[in-house]
Parts: structure tokens; C-alpha cells; sequence
């Protein structure tokens, strides 16, 4: 991994800087995505010679994932909207997806059939689970204002278009269970109020951080291991087969947001960073004070109530969020230590 040098400190929020709106797209990294990068600015065509995925690094991989599924979101600027569901792009990201499940099966190891009144408990028992360093307890503690810079370039792949993937599943599910989720995107969404949508707060963390919040402006510095958790939302969320694994994401994920982002609020208060930088952290952890019980008692109750044989994918989506969450805290905290920067290239 490339070593990147330190981001420099923050303008005084009275005077924030003007930044270019279009990112331009980033460097490939293997030959899926030099393909994927070569093409998507040309007119729709059929992709012809796309090499397997099978061989291609972690790195490469998840920037080609990352490409093909931005075209369900914003998209880029450059590339054609037609390209969303080009019949030869679905079969190439249906080739990568593939390979990604391949080796998140064998990260994750097996996850049988759970009995549907397990399920709940199970949950419950891996958000009480802890193993390893904490990443947030190690940024309350030794953080540099470097590294919540770097922070908050990892997380911005997918914070400024949160909650976004976990949405998808809300046509998916019925009854306690869509109602509960529907509950809790609607805060995430800010109640309907733009100022409080929880991709807006994180812009407003960025800027205060001296960071472009322009989507996708950093994806050339987000290595692999970061991509990798925002493509595992996505997969899940855009294939009606994974619902109970999203369900089971957003779950764990909502079970397990309090303290860290409690930790990562003090840390910046500690570094002196202005306080609008820690709205972002304070408003989940309020929310998420009451997420938790909605989504593993409504939500997730309610899933299993209408659909039992799907314990296995509730429980196998949060064991999936756990794994690629160990794994980019492991990289992060790995390359701290030795003194280095997280990121692939300094953001430009």
C-alpha cells in the first residue's frame, strides 16, 4: 500500500474553501478496473474482452464493484446514465459479486440454518461481543487530527449517501418489519428536514475536517478494505435474495453505533475541532440509543415472524458487517502504528 502523506489542517470554518464539483475518476488498479474506468465515459456500448475476476486483488476488486454499483446512485458525471443496466455490465458485476461472496463465505465461515427464536438472542450476543483493538477507543485515545481526517475520507464513500443502501430493502419486506425500518430511515433521512439527513451532517463533518464533502472526490485514496464494507451494503441491498442479510446488517449495525460514535465525537472535542464537526456523531448516538431495540425487536422479530427460514441470512449479514469491519479497522490501525497514512495517495 502506498504511503500517503498527512493531511494538512482544517481552514477556520468562517472561511471555507471553494472546491471543483466534478472529481475526475480515479486511477484503475488491476485490470478490471482499468476496463471499467477505460469504457464508462463513452457512449453505452457492449463490453467486449472484460477479463474474470477471479485473479483480481481486494484492491482492484472492490473499485470495480464500487464503479458498477454508483450507477444505482448518484453516478458520475462523465459516464453515461444508459450504463446502469447495460446487459454486459450487470453480467460482468454479477461475475465480481460472485468472487466477493466467494471470499467473504470463507472469511465469515459457516453460517447454517438459525432457528427463528435464536435469531434476536444470536444478534444480541455479537454486538455484545468484542475482539481485538478498538478502533474508535484508539482514536479517542491517540488520534491526530490527521487521522479523523483520514477518518472521514474512508467513511465518505459511504456516509455521504447514507442511508441509501439499506433503503433498497423497504419494497422487499412486509408488515412489523418494514415498518420498523421504515422508522429508522426516516431519522436517518433527517425527519424530512435537509439540515438533519445524516449525509448532510457528515458533509458538514468534512468541511469542518478542511475536506471536499463532494461525493466519490476521494475514491482514488480509499483502498480496497474500505470499499469493501460500502460493495457489501450494496450487494445486499440490490439483490431481493439478500434481504434478510441486509436486515441483519442494519441490525448489528445499529446494535453496535453508540459507543463508537460516542468515542469518535470526544475525540474530535478533544483535538479542538469545531463543534460542528461533532454533530454528526452526537445525532447517532441519540438515535441509535433507540435504533437498536426497534431493529432487533420489530425489525428483525418482525422479519423472522413472516419469513423463519431466513435466520440464516440475518445472522450470516451481520457476521458479513462484522468481518469487513474487523478488516479495515485491522488496516487502519495496522498502518498507524507504523507511522504511515491509511490511505492509498494523498487526496488531492
Amino acid at each position: 500500500m502506498a504511503i500517503a502523506a498527512p493531511l494538512h489542517r482544517p481552514s477556520p470554518p468562517s472561511a471555507p474553501p471553494v472546491w471543483p464539483r466534478i472529481p475526475a475518476l480515479p486511477r484503475p488498479r488491476g485490470s478490471l478496473s482499468d476496463v471499467l474506468i477505460g469504457t464508462l465515459t463513452a457512449p453505452r456500448r457492449h463490453l467486449d474482452g472484460v477479463p474474470r475476476a477471479a485473479g483480481a486483488s481486494d484492491d482492484d476488486l472492490h473499485l470495480a464493484l464500487y464503479l458498477c454499483y454508483e450507477h444505482h446512485y448518484g453516478g458520475f458525471p462523465q459516464s453515461d446514465p444508459a450504463w446502469e443496466w447495460e446487459p454486459s455490465l450487470i453480467a460482468l458485476r454479477e461475475d465480481i459479486e460472485g468472487v466477493f461472496l466467494d471470499r467473504l463465505r470463507a472469511a465469515v465461515g459457516s453460517v447454517g440454518p438459525v432457528p427463528p427464536g435464536d435469531v434476536v438472542s444470536r444478534l444480541w450476543e455479537m454486538a455484545r461481543s468484542t475482539g481485538g483493538v478498538s478502533l474508535s477507543g484508539w482514536v479517542l485515545a491517540h488520534a491526530g487530527l490527521e487521522h479523523v481526517q483520514e477518518m472521514a475520507v474512508h467513511r465518505s464513500a459511504y456516509q455521504l449517501k447514507e442511508a441509501d443502501p439499506h433503503t433498497w430493502a423497504i419494497p422487499r419486506l412486509g408488515g412489523r418489519a418494514k415498518a420498523a425500518m421504515v422508522a429508522i430511515q426516516a431519522d436517518e433521512y433527517g425527519a424530512g428536514e435537509e439540515q438533519g439527513m445524516h449525509c448532510r451532517l457528515f458533509a458538514d463533518t468534512m468541511r469542518a475536517l478542511g475536506l471536499d464533502p463532494t461525493p466519490n472526490r476521494y475514491l482514488d485514496a480509499i483502498p480496497g478494505a474500505t470499499l469493501a464494507t460500502t460493495n457489501l451494503i450494496s450487494l445486499f441491498g440490490l439483490h431481493r435474495r439478500w434481504r434478510g442479510a441486509l436486515v441483519g446488517h442494519l441490525a448489528l449495525f445499529e446494535m453496535t453505533s453508540t459507543g463508537p460514535m460516542a468515542r469518535y465525537a470526544a475525540a474530535l472535542r478533544r483535538l479542538g475541532v469545531d463543534e460542528s464537526a461533532c454533530r454528526f456523531y452526537d445525532v447517532h448516538v441519540e438515535a441509535d440509543e433507540v435504533h437498536q431495540f426497534l431493529a432487533a425487536d420489530e425489525m428483525v422479530a418482525g422479519l423472522i415472524a413472516a419469513e423463519p427460514d431466513l435466520g440464516g441470512d440475518v445472522v450470516f449479514g451481520a457476521s458479513a458487517l462484522q468481518t469487513v469491519e474487523a478488516a479495515l479497522s485491522g488496516s487502519l490501525l495496522s498502518c498507524w502504528a507504523a507511522g504511515g497514512s491509511s490511505l492509498r495517495r494523498p487526496p488531492s
